[in-house]
């Protein structure tokens, strides 16, 4: 298959910050995300075979909760009933379904992680994948040695390959991190989808300039899954309300969404297309021009964010406020 229907579902999160029973409410957000998945699968035909959820669309974010209690209260187990009810939209509507969901591992019982799962239209999970850049919460670079001793490279920086082509994630803010975006396609990645919850507004923002940068640079798909609102927290609701999208690798917007809840953000994505950008000499090819032994070795020579600190165990916020501040004192000075 080389040319399919990909939908960025932008629907509404409610938080389970201040919920008496959470699992109640990751369970009913579950429910509406199968009935809309449904709807769409209706609405836009048999060619939809890739769905892409916003960031955390069934829990919200951590505030004031602690590692421990945010672990209990929103955070999934891999394998666990959750995960299941969602593989079973994807085998219901025969669509690959791309969550993002905070979950626990039992290597790292003080821990929880932001993860990105892909679930196939067989109800296999074909790409796990851990956010590597937070601001607040762990990640495989704060446990790195352990990390990669169990789960290798591949399980940092994984691609799928699929029947729709070759899929990765990148989460929230790393739309704003090039290095990242570079290394998945490096390793085959075509299609990135990005789930986020994100300020909108009808003026290009810092990640929607960054969605445009990352397809033309690595000659790929991005498909772009914002909030449709959010509820349950002090933060305005509509905060983080629109602007899901579709780019394509020469950076035109595909289709983009509203306010709301919407299916609007829905395109054919035509990998014969790509692939045969991707084998085409010229200034446009961007991947096969980078220097890759000149910045590795650049890169070498700059101490920033170091790996470990949780690993020594359960951090606050403000402990990642000041390893962020020691981070900038090395590369800036004083």
């Amino acid at each position: 298959m080389t040319a399919f229907t990909a939908l960025a579902l932008q629907v509404r999160t409610q938080t389970v910050n201040g919920a008496a029973d959470p699992r109640a409410e990751i369970r009913a957000a579950i429910e509406r995300i199968g009935a809309q998945v449904g709807g769409s699968k209706a609405w836009l035909g048999p060619g939809l075979r890739l769905v892409v959820l916003p960031e955390y669309v069934l829990t919200g974010f951590p505030m004031r909760e602690s590692f421990a209690e945010w672990r209990e209260r929103a955070a999934l187990d891999p394998g666990g009933p959750e995960y299941r009810a969602l593989a079973g939209i994807a085998v219901a509507h025969d669509v690959f379904l791309c969550v993002n969901a905070y979950e626990r591992d039992e290597h790292f019982p003080e821990l929880y992680f932001q993860a990105s799962v892909i679930l196939s239209p067989a109800g296999e999970t074909v790409l796990r994948y851990r956010r590597l850049h937070s601001m607040f919460t762990p990640t495989p670079y704060d446990v790195w040695g352990d990390y990669v001793e169990i789960y290798g490279m591949d399980g940092v920086l994984p691609v799928a390959r699929t029947e729709i082509g070759n899929l990765a994630v990148l989460a929230s803010e790393e739309i704003l991190m090039p290095e990242l975006a570079r290394a998945l396609a490096f390793r085959g990645a075509e299609v990135f989808c990005h789930p986020t919850s994100e300020a909108s507004s009808p003026a290009l923002t810092p990640k929607a300039i960054a969605r445009r940068a990352r397809a033309v640079e690595n000659l790929a798909y991005v498909v772009s899954a914002n909030t449709g609102g959010l509820s349950g927290i002090a933060i305005p609701g509509d905060s983080t309300n629109g602007g899901s999208e579709l780019i394509d690798h020469e950076g035109r917007v595909l289709a983009q969404a509203g306010a709301g809840e919407s299916l609007v953000a829905a395109a054919e994505l035509d990998l014969a297309v790509l692939r045969r950008a991707r084998r085409r000499p010229g200034m446009a090819n961007l991947p096969s021009r980078v220097k890759t032994g000149l910045w590795a070795e650049e890169y070498a020579r700059h101490d920033g964010e170091r790996p470990g600190g949780p690993a020594a165990g359960a951090r606050d916020r403000a402990w990642f406020r000041t390893r962020q501040a020691e981070t900038i004192e090395r590369l800036y000075g004083a």
